[in-house]
């Protein structure tokens, strides 16, 4: 009797917790949803200019453009961020200062999937262009984002978009935008328009399977980088380092082949630099002390400063082989600094050092 007294209390105690757990998740889903819709309500109530402000909207200083459309002719293009939420907005006004059309339903705000806050931080670049052969101006976006949490926190980073003319006003296709993003190639209005008017793309980059696919496509080799090296769990392997040029910008990436020619694994050390400026050398060997080669890359890269000014930064990645493939360092990147003037062989000293190993003499 005991017993079953005893289940039945624990029985009761879960029942419990699971209501009071699920009742707080459906009490924030409803907190989510009000805020929605609170939102919502003040961007349906914009009519005119003057009233972007008034609710809640800060137009970006310098993001206003005339354009001419088919659907309402000669209007202001208006960008502005809403303050609450950080969330991107476009405005369509006439002369009049009526607003004729508006969306947020943009790229950059689904960076946070089901969120209504997002990571907006302000406008990279703003153009016009006839991408789809129409004769219509289509509209190019560029965002700056900054994430507050997780591994990308306080890293700036840019999302790409267009929109498309038609006679309706605008739309975006979704699926274009999304290869812009995920395959890098946002990095400027030039790379977007090659992409999407001319058909240049660096999709390949990350879905080759195989080093003749990377050629074909036009990967060019940096012969100096290319050698051979014996992977303790992957095997005898070809270090393949290049680039893929694409509206003047080098997307660098290292390959590493089998004797078949097929890829086993693949590198981009870029990350969120625009363009590989010089690339200072790449180096096979342990660093953690695991008994198994590591790879260790140093580079120049360039990328356009808040002024839109062309920066260089010299940067490195390490990767760690594991039983399975690699895996990207990021402890020895927290404490060991890259500096301008540091050499390959002096950063991989340093980094060796931090896991424990004797400098060498």
């Amino acid at each position: 009797m005991f017993k079953r007294r005893t289940k039945e209390k624990i029985l009761l105690m879960l029942a419990v917790f699971w209501l009071s757990g699920f009742s707080s998740h459906a009490a924030q889903e409803d907190n989510v949803l009000e805020k929605y819709n609170e939102y919502q309500k003040r961007l349906s109530s914009i009519e005119w200019d003057y009233q972007i402000n008034e609710n809640g909207f800060q137009t970006i200083g310098g993001q206003t453009f005339p354009i001419s459309t088919r659907k309402f002719g000669e209007v202001s293009l208006i960008l502005a961020l809403e303050t609450t939420y950080s969330r991107l907005v476009l405005f369509l006004a006439d002369d009049d200062g009526s607003i004729v059309w508006k969306t947020d339903g943009l790229e950059t705000n689904n960076r946070i999937t089901g969120q209504l806050e997002q990571p907006v931080s302000g406008m990279s670049a703003v153009a016009f262009q006839d991408l789809d052969g129409d004769s219509l101006m289509d509209i190019i976006l560029i965002t700056s984002c900054v994430n507050s949490t997780g591994a990308y926190a306080g890293k700036t980073y840019k999302v790409g978009d267009v929109l498309f003319q038609n006679d309706t006003g605008f739309f975006r296709d979704y699926r274009i935008s999304e290869k812009i993003n995920r395959f890098g190639m946002n990095k400027s209005v030039e790379c977007i328009a090659a992409f999407v008017r001319d058909g240049y793309s660096t999709e390949f980059l990350y879905t080759a399977s195989t080093k003749k696919e990377l050629l074909e496509h036009g990967f060019s080799i940096s012969e100096d980088q290319h050698y051979a090296r014996q992977f303790e769990k992957l095997g005898h392997l070809d270090v393949v380092a290049g680039t893929y040029s694409m509206a003047d910008f080098s997307t660098f990436m290292i390959y590493l082949v089998n004797d078949s020619g097929y890829i086993v694994w693949s590198f981009q050390p870029m990350g969120e630099y625009d363009n590989l400026y010089a690339l200072k050398g790449i180096n096979c060997r342990d660093i953690d002390g695991d008994g198994m080669k590591d790879i260790i890359v140093l580079a120049s890269y360039s990328y356009a400063g808040v002024n839109n000014e062309l920066l260089t930064q010299s940067d490195y990645s390490i990767y760690y082989q594991r039983t399975g493939g690699f895996v990207t360092d990021t402890e020895v990147k927290a404490h060991v600094k890259c500096h301008e003037e540091d050499t390959l062989s002096a950063l991989i000293e340093r980094a060796r050092a931090y896991w424990g190993w004797r400098v060498e003499e």
